[in-house]
């Protein structure tokens, strides 16, 4: 009897055990798999909709939800409270052209080859660029979800992303505006008609809108909500002076202009971001009544910012300066499943991230165009570093610029027809004004031989790229050069 009480006494203290290692493993290894395994799964949505809303020309540090002092945003504010914010998104160039089609290819301008308008432009031979043409081999988001049974539709402000350029590649529906430019007003109601005839299909969505853009022009005006001083400085507003500004600026290097007429234009933009952000609202409205959401993948997103005067100049594409290709990035899922990913990511990664969202089948082809990566680990925290980013521009052929922002928080820029070489710590001088080009030497150094490795596996000519002509952008005048 004495003995069968040690054994039945061995045997609880071993169950004990046991079960105590159980607890410790469960806790040290299975909760968190848990965790893992039940994120994952609100971040993934076979069969979903996407709806991709493209704010042309949005810069993220006006808006409200990154910090702006000003409450320009509040729809984008409360669809980043419901989604994935993405706070440091780099875009793959500075202007429209390039810069969409590096979200929709995931590959960078220099290898999709839409890095201009046209491709010659002389008096006795115009040549416009058409991505079909140029790049007849490369998939675009749309072809892939068009592979995989959606119907394929975008209702756009025409402009840099008309289809006169290509950019209705995959789509079954691809309709511009009836005039260049066109704001929100102009892209929405089309793409609600059809929603309300398809709701019950599969469907990807580009919907943009040129509502923010220098060359938009209010048609209700402006209120100059967010003008809070009196000013009585030359300016007025309005696409021509805007076009006068850029093509001055561009010329001269600088514009000759005070502090207060750089916050007026401010000002204006604001309430561009304002009036465009609530029509946008106004459009997920109906689309939730059309019961959509539960079934939808939203995406904010920007090609580019503007420049107001932080270097001196008006518009984008001449620069590659944080104020261009520093661009907001929302992700929201059908789970309302929320974060802040505060890592450097980059328009490339957003193309390979759907496809993983969405449950795709990827053949080796799109695998190896992908130059982006999926953004989901980070999602899931499975991932805590930023990825490096490489921008281009070859605005209108007058520059050839060349940039590799590190997740670390440095910028490199290279000029490659004056070779100007430009080095600035982001997180210390985030408005990119002190140029340590002669006081950092070796991070210089390093960084530029990774620029030009990253030149040399994407199959660009260094030679070819100081070679400066003229392709006109908005019907302007062409000059040789500026």
């Amino acid at each position: 009897m004495q003995l069968y009480n040690k054994i039945n006494y061995l045997m609880k203290k071993i169950i004990l055990f046991l079960s105590l290692i159980f607890i410790v493993i469960v806790v040290l290894v299975g909760v968190p798999f848990y965790k893992k395994y039940q994120k994952k799964s609100q971040l993934q949505c076979k069969n979903c909709n996407v709806l991709i809303v493209g704010f042309d020309a949005e810069q993220f540090k006006h808006l409200s939800y990154a910090g702006y002092s000003k409450e320009t945003s509040p729809v984008q504010d409360s669809l980043a409270k419901e989604g994935f914010v993405f706070t440091n998104t780099i875009a793959q160039s500075s202007w429209t052209i390039p810069s969409f089609m590096s979200y929709f290819t995931s590959l960078y301008p220099s290898e999709h080859k839409l890095i201009n308008k046209f491709i010659k432009f002389f008096e006795d031979e115009k040549i416009i660029s058409n991505f079909k043409e140029i790049s007849p081999d490369v998939e675009t988001l749309a072809s892939v979800f068009k592979e995989n049974g959606y119907e394929t539709v975008a209702f756009t402000g025409d402009a840099g992303v008309g289809a006169q350029f290509g950019y209705d590649k995959g789509f079954d529906v691809y309709i511009d505006s009836p005039k260049p430019f066109g704001g929100a007003e102009i892209s929405i109601p089309p793409a609600i008609e059809w929603l309300k005839n398809n709701k019950n299909q599969k469907f990807f969505m580009f919907l943009h809108s040129y509502g923010i853009h220098g060359q938009y022009d209010p048609p209700e005006g402006y209120s100059k909500k967010f003008l809070d001083f009196d000013y009585a400085g030359p300016l007025k507003g309005g696409k021509e002076e805007q076009a006068k500004l850029r093509e001055e600026g561009l010329a001269n290097g600088k514009l000759s202009l005070t502090e207060e007429d750089y916050k007026f234009w401010r000002a204006l933009y604001d309430e561009k971001i304002f009036n465009n952000d609530k029509k946008i609202g106004e459009f997920l409205e109906e689309f939730k009544k059309l019961d959509l959401e539960k079934n939808t993948i939203i995406i904010f997103l920007s090609d580019h910012g503007t420049e107001i005067g932080e270097h001196g100049r008006f518009d984008h594409g001449f620069t590659l300066y944080d104020e261009l290709i520093h661009v907001p990035l929302i992700i929201k899922f059908p789970s309302n499943i929320s974060g802040v990913i505060n890592e450097q990511t980059r328009a490339i990664d957003l193309m390979p991230t759907i496809f993983n969202v969405v449950g795709f089948k990827i053949d080796d082809k799109i695998k190896s165009q992908m130059r982006g990566k999926s953004l989901i680990p980070l999602m899931m925290g499975e991932e805590n570093v930023g990825r490096d980013a490489f921008s281009e521009t070859d605005y209108r052929d007058y520059t050839h610029k060349k940039s590799l922002r590190t997740a670390d928080g440095w910028k490199f820029i290279y000029t490659f027809e004056n070779d100007e070489k430009e080095l600035y710590n982001i997180k210390s001088d985030p408005g990119e004004m002190d140029n340590l080009i002669e006081k950092e030497p070796q991070i210089s150094y390093e960084m530029e031989q990774k620029l030009f490795e990253y030149i040399k596996n994407t199959g660009q000519d260094e030679n070819k790229l100081k070679e400066t002509g003229c392709l006109p952008v908005y019907g302007e005048i062409c000059t040789d050069k500026i």
